[in-house]
């Protein structure tokens, strides 16, 4: 173990030691650090300060400058309020606050609230825990100048974040996102103003919550559909989190009667005692409700995450075993269901157009180019389609976009991803698919056998801790330095290397890669159709592989075929990969 960084780490521990500026449980904790003979917990609290990001903050809960705790919350709130009476020197102006479910949630949240108005900023606090997206709404709602959400989404439950937004509802962007950087990083802990201003502190909650619910509706298709099939056997679970009260009434709003909720996780809990991670993308997480699927006969079980921003879908295949629609597959339903319907009832317009991310699959694209729909790809992050919803209001209109992993957004009134719309409008396409005599994977195969087999699958290789940073990076490295010439057997014909904003040809011949900004993510085109994905992740200590191959569905009985055919090709990728 390198000894200069433990006593670099100790330095640090002391100077919170022997401040007034913190508590008696922090300092409790971080002598037990100092005192412990493995040094490895005093390291990983250490080591760095944990980094307030172009999203915000995420990490473990703790004591230290790597972790989750009100002083760390402190000063990038301090930092915040500062960018933010810079940027909007006039009185009068804004804050939303909200949080999730998550333990010390409603604690960070007050303690955000009590430093914007502290810098004599106003502040709409939510009475309680609240969705993602409506904290989104919310801001533009009441004009609000910016925004902060608690949570740590679907991480394991020793996380908590920050999430950080601006005017629009969305995520910070540039310049904006630089800029509040720069003040977080400016400030100390003797400069946060902790003592609120309660005059300055609006509780906010049930007309929110209406008019919010107003808004969803028009994510909406086909009224029509839903009436026919309105007793949808539809069984949902917000996995412990904020989807728990307005996901129902949501669906409700939209007209289906026959809504179900698995009671065990109704129960609002950080802890998240019946999964081991509150992750849509973990099938595991969605036992409950495919249990109560059976015993109900249902026809779909739907869950959203705790912050309920991203949503899982379980459908049942023909031999009536439950399956789950992975991020990629529920992107494509949604779009396929948004253009054929449009189409059907004439309300797609030349002008409409779609969003996707370009570690999302590439069907959509194909999907688009058939029917004349413009397709925009962005980076990884509802951030960057909220931009491109952003750059074209007042001139074409937006009809939803997703990413891979689990999330989609299907209307303009929010800017980031939205599970309570996503909820209801998948609960309309079952209803749609059952009108036909179908199911939604009934439905998955058409999209297949009219657009192509895509299989995706994503590796997520974990490193933990300092070495483990270490280890991302000059994985990274790598590849960049060293790119394949080949992958499965197939040669790459394009590379693209979003940090250089540069993309290859097969010869090695460069050209520009036109984008708004760089970012840390490879990709690899073959001839076969197969694309490679990389980057690390921005929230959690892993680098991520996403896998796209093809194959030809030639019926709809033949799907197993092209999956366990793909299947065996992602152990050839990862051979080829080294990983």
């Amino acid at each position: 173990m390198d000894a200069q960084l433990i006593k670099d780490c100790e330095k640090k521990a002391l100077a919170w030691l022997n401040s007034p500026c913190y508590d008696d449980e922090t300092k409790a904790e971080i002598k037990a650090m100092l005192d412990n003979e493995d040094k490895n917990p005093l390291i990983d609290a250490f080591y760095q300060s944990l980094e307030f990001g172009t999203g915000g903050l995420r990490g473990i809960m703790g004591a230290g400058t790597n972790r989750m705790n009100k002083y760390i919350v402190g000063m990038a709130t301090q930092g915040f309020a500062n960018y933010i009476n810079k940027a909007f020197p006039q009185g009068g102006k804004s804050v939303v606050v909200g949080h999730d479910c998550r333990n010390n949630g409603r604690m960070f949240a007050e303690s955000v609230a009590d430093i914007f108005s502290a810098n004599g900023i106003k502040v709409y606090l939510f009475e309680s825990l609240r969705p993602t997206p409506e904290i989104s709404f919310a801001i533009r709602q009441l004009g609000a100048v910016a925004g902060v959400n608690v949570t740590a989404s679907h991480n394991p439950r020793e996380y908590n974040g920050y999430k950080a937004y601006w005017s629009d509802g969305a995520q910070v962007l540039a310049p904006h996102d630089k800029g509040i950087i720069d003040e977080v990083n400016k400030v100390a802990i003797e400069d946060v103003k902790f003592e609120g201003n309660k005059d300055l502190i609006t509780i906010i909650g049930g007309e929110m919550d209406y008019d919010y619910m107003m808004a969803v509706k028009e994510a909406m298709v086909d009224q029509e559909v839903i009436l026919r099939q309105k007793d949808l056997n539809i069984v949902y679970s917000p996995m412990h989190g904020t989807g728990r009260v307005v996901v129902p009434l949501c669906l409700r709003s939209w007209g289906f009667q026959n809504i179900n909720v698995v009671p065990e996780q109704m129960v609002i809990d950080g802890n998240f005692p019946t999964v081991v991670s509150p992750n849509p993308e973990n099938a595991e997480a969605m036992t409950l409700g495919m249990k109560l699927g059976t015993k109900l006969n249902a026809d779909l079980v739907i869950a959203s995450d705790p912050d309920a921003d991203r949503l899982a879908i379980v459908c049942r295949d023909p031999k009536g075993e439950w399956i789950i629609i992975n991020g990629n597959q529920t992107a494509m339903m949604f779009c396929y269901y948004i253009i054929k319907n449009k189409l059907a009832l004439g309300t797609l317009k030349p002008t409409d157009f779609l969003v996707k991310t370009i570690v999302t699959t590439e069907v959509i694209a194909r999907m688009a180019e058939k029917n004349h729909v413009e397709l925009r790809d962005c980076y990884t992050g509802f951030k960057w389609i909220a931009r491109e919803i952003a750059l074209s209001e007042g001139k074409q209109k937006y009809i939803g976009g997703g990413e891979e992993s689990f999330g989609f957004l299907p209307y303009d009134k929010v800017r980031d991803k939205d599970a309570p719309a996503s909820i209801c409008l998948i609960c309309e396409i079952a209803a749609w698919a059952k009108d036909q005599g179908k199911t939604l994977y009934d439905l998955l195969m058409d999209i297949y056998l009219e657009y192509g087999f895509s299989y995706e699958h994503t590796i997520n290789v974990v490193k933990p801790g300092k070495s483990g940073a270490d280890e991302i990076k000059a994985m990274m490295e790598n590849f960049r330095t060293n790119p394949p010439k080949e992958i499965a057997g197939s040669k790459v014909v394009l590379t693209r290397d979003f940090k250089t904003l540069k993309k290859y040809d097969s010869n090695g011949n460069a050209t520009p890669l036109v984008m708004p900004d760089t970012s840390n993510v490879l990709q690899y085109f073959c001839e076969d159709g197969t694309k490679v994905s990389v980057r690390p992740s921005g929230t959690e200590p892993k680098i991520k592989f996403y896998l796209e191959l093809k194959d030809t569905m030639g019926c709809a009985n033949c799907y197993q075929g092209c999956v366990d055919r793909a299947k065996a090709k992602v152990e050839e990728v990862k051979k080829s990969l080294g990983i």
